[in-house]
């Protein structure tokens, strides 16, 4: 089921006197496509969760509308919405088994809608076996680790076969390995059902590794939309490049002269279809390759061996911050005891973005 936000936003009253109400969502537009996953990514206090709350009706729009299909649910009620949501925390109810809690949305099914025992019982399995905890029925979440509450809480979800299924910070209190085999298990299930799913992370390569499109949020205001890959790669705006990536993206105060990009006293590439400026220099660390007649010298501060790859900890009077990252692969040898290192740069991996604004400058870079 697609999914239209037009124009959507949401205040809140301010707690301190005579303060402007509160802007959790400003002014959001965005059409959500037919059964994809929809990564729903920004910092904490974004915007995020309201904007999830929204859709299915936990609270109301201060402005705009919200369209399933064709259909205008703005004022329905969070029950008549076919909404399915998975918590962060769970919230499975301790004294239901697992079959109980998996059971319990469809316990309140009424009229024409009404189910029996034992059709709740095989829809439940039919869940359970989706998720993959059909033989833990019998147990209580005590007894179940926090990857199998996790299934548990989105079999809940699913067992009501829901329109549309909302997933608020699902892996957060799951340990790394968890989350891995988690949200891989995610996507396999979103497949399978086809449902359009929107899940919200604070993590950038949770939402890169499963979405089908991601939505880039900062202050309540939309700022990007696009595939995981060319959102990386083609950023809007620094802030969003900052966002994305891991090790971030390194950030140097920099400018064109005549043709030039100069960061520093280092003149590392050029530039066509850009005016005379100060900008902002983002360089993706795989952008990095050691070379002794690179041009751009970096202070060194420490080598990170990582196995495949290796972390190159170094300094730059016009970074922005302390240090920066040159990921490398580690059949490149280098001495930690040097003082300097020197870097080439691939043209593609280098962002440029204005002072004034902060967005992207476009330009072909060589």
């Amino acid at each position: 089921m697609k999914i239209t936000l037009d124009h959507l936003t949401k205040k809140f009253p301010n707690r301190a006197k005579n303060k402007p109400d509160v802007i959790a969502v400003n002014d959001f537009t965005f059409e959500m496509p037919d059964g994809k996953l929809v990564g729903l990514l920004g910092p904490s206090g974004c915007g995020k969760s309201t904007v999830l709350n929204l859709i299915c009706g936990l609270l109301k729009a201060t402005e705009g509308k919200i369209f399933f299909d064709e259909d205008d649910v703005t004022n329905i009620p969070a029950e008549y919405r076919g909404v399915g949501i998975v918590f962060q925390n769970y919230a499975l109810y301790p004294h239901l088994t697992v079959e109980k809690n998996i059971m319990f949305p469809l316990e309140n099914f009424k009229g024409a809608d009404k189910m029996s025992k034992e059709e709740m019982r095989a829809r439940a399995l039919e869940a359970a076996k989706l998720v993959q905890i059909d033989q833990l029925m019998d147990r209580k979440p005590a007894e179940l680790s926090g990857g199998q509450q996790q299934r548990v809480a989105i079999a809940r979800a699913l067992v009501k076969q829901p329109r549309v299924l909302l997933m608020d910070e699902p892996l957060s209190n799951l340990d790394a390995r968890l989350r891995l085999q988690t949200r891989e298990e995610i996507r396999r299930i979103q497949r399978e059902t086809k449902i359009t799913t929107i899940f919200v992370t604070h993590d950038q390569e949770e939402a890169m590794s499963i979405s089908d499109l991601i939505v880039v949020m900062k202050d309540g205001v939309l700022q990007q939309i696009g595939k995981p890959q060319q959102i990386y790669d083609e950023p809007c705006n620094l802030f969003v490049a900052k966002f994305l990536g891991t090790p971030p993206i390194n950030v140097f105060h920099g400018r064109v002269e005549g043709g030039k990009l100069l960061v520093g006293q280092d003149e590392i590439l050029s530039v066509e279809g850009v005016e005379n400026q100060d900008v902002w220099c983002a360089i993706r660390p795989e952008a990095f390759t050691l070379a002794e007649d690179g041009p751009m010298q970096c202070a060194l501060h420490g080598v990170e061996i990582m196995g495949r790859d290796v972390s190159v900890v170094a300094g730059h009077p016009a970074l922005e911050g302390v240090q920066m990252r040159a990921i490398t692969p580690s059949a490149r040898k280098l001495d930690d005891d040097v003082e300097n290192v020197r870097f080439r740069l691939d043209p593609e991996k280098v962002l440029l973005f204005s002072k004034a604004d902060e967005k992207r400058i476009p330009c072909e870079l060589k």
